[in-house]
């Protein structure tokens, strides 16, 4: 396809010819990566705990960070708490990260023992470039459980999922465990329901993903998880001596955690795929606070020892760039080409590849939102593209060169 179009353009220039070129290489280079991850993501075994015969033998021990989430700390420890799983096997321990509200008196008002509330500020003195990863540290040094979960303090879980956690911890003995997360629906509805653009956004974006989390993990191409749902055995944070070496970055108390474990441990890695693990995780509400998340995420990019990752990390980038680049050329001058004998401007060759890569998206991503049931959501896909170009450009060059606020820290 690439060298047919190579053959049949006429560009005016040299570089007009080129710029059409490595866009289309560009493109089928985006798709073939794709649609591997479709057949990666298809290729997953669902997990199905055995009905009869399971008896529930691991000690878990959950660790939820929170920094001032007053309002969403309590309906998370609920849904915790209404668990099949049996309740003598569980901690939960928040660790409080100097919270300005009321985030700690929400956490004391529940009476259950086995919910601990252990202060941050008592055990970190000078300032850190990561809190979050000191706050799972210190949480873990006090835990009593072989098989350590984290989740964050504004997400819900479903009543099994403890049970199917440690189903399959005691079937496979994996030494870390990626699961699915979901963009919680507003609470008007679900789905359709989301009261804006930019929880719209999110939850296309964030199932997007999600489904290449799964098949990066299957296909073992990368280290991807989220650490609002991933579980790993204490032995194994021990081994890899936890964060020590990567607690110097702002984020990545996940992927870089991940990649440490899967160098000592590399056939300890697994995904659990299941409706019954995904937890649902509230959307930021404004575009300031999205941009702020995303950034927060693509400023760990350069800091992977998994190189694995930079080349479609670079891919991906490159080719937005190539959309964003075309479409304002043609704002300047709609350039005219010669495309199998058909006269084509390079407007229309913008949306030819627009459309290209709107079809094959849609090809991964119909199995993944019909496991997280959120199908109906595909029909907004075609008109979010734009702000996902830009909204990628932007996070990504952000994310090497700039600064972002967090939880009302600013973070280089």
């Amino acid at each position: 396809m690439a060298a047919s179009l190579c053959h049949s353009l006429q560009p005016h220039t040299i570089m007009q010819q080129a710029l059409v070129i490595i866009s289309f290489v560009c493109f089928l280079i985006y798709a073939a990566l794709i649609l591997y991850y479709w057949a990666g993501w298809l290729t997953i075994p669902v997990f199905i705990p055995q009905a009869s015969g399971f008896k529930p033998e691991a000690r878990i021990s959950i660790i939820i960070p929170a920094r001032n989430e007053e309002e969403h700390i309590g309906p998370c420890l609920r849904s915790i708490i209404n668990q099949s799983y049996s309740k003598e096997l569980v901690e939960i321990i928040v660790v409080d990260d100097h919270s300005t509200d009321t985030t700690a008196a929400v956490v004391m008002a529940f009476d259950q023992s086995n919910i601990k509330l252990i202060a941050l500020k008592d055990f970190v003195s000078d300032e850190t470039n990561s809190y979050k990863k000191k706050a799972i540290e210190v949480g873990i040094a006090q835990s009593s459980g072989e098989l350590i979960i984290t989740t964050d303090a504004d997400c819900l879980v479903p009543s099994k999922w403890l049970e199917t956690i440690a189903s399959f911890y005691q079937e496979k003995k994996p030494a870390l465990i990626v699961m699915p997360v979901s963009i919680l629906p507003s609470p008007l509805g679900e789905g359709l329901g989301m009261r804006s653009f930019i929880e719209i956004f999110q939850a296309v974006d964030f199932m997007t993903l999600q489904g290449i989390t799964g098949a990066a993990v299957n296909k073992k191409l990368h280290s991807m998880c989220n650490g609002a749902n991933l579980a790993y055995t204490k032995h194994a944070f021990t081994a890899v001596n936890g964060f020590a070496g990567i607690n110097t970055i702002a984020s990545g108390d996940d992927m870089l955690l991940m990649h440490k474990i899967f160098t000592q441990f590399p056939d300890g890695i697994a995904y659990l795929k299941s409706k019954e693990v995904i937890v649902q995780t509230a959307p930021v509400k404004t575009i300031r606070e999205f941009f702020n998340q995303r950034i927060r995420w693509a400023s760990k990019a350069d800091k992977y020892d998994d190189k694995r990752i930079l080349p479609v990390l670079i891919a991906v980038y490159f080719f937005n760039v190539l959309l964003l680049a075309i479409s304002i050329i043609a704002l300047f001058r709609n350039f005219h080409y010669s495309i199998f004998n058909m006269d084509c401007s390079i407007i229309e060759v913008w949306l030819c590849l627009l459309l290209l890569k709107i079809l094959t998206e849609l090809i991964f991503l119909f199995p993944v939102a019909k496991f997280f049931g959120k199908q109906k959501l595909l029909w907004f896909f075609p008109f979010l593209q734009p702000f996902h170009i830009l909204y990628t450009i932007i996070a990504g060059w952000l994310g090497k060169f700039g600064s972002y606020q967090w939880k009302g820290r600013k973070v280089k």
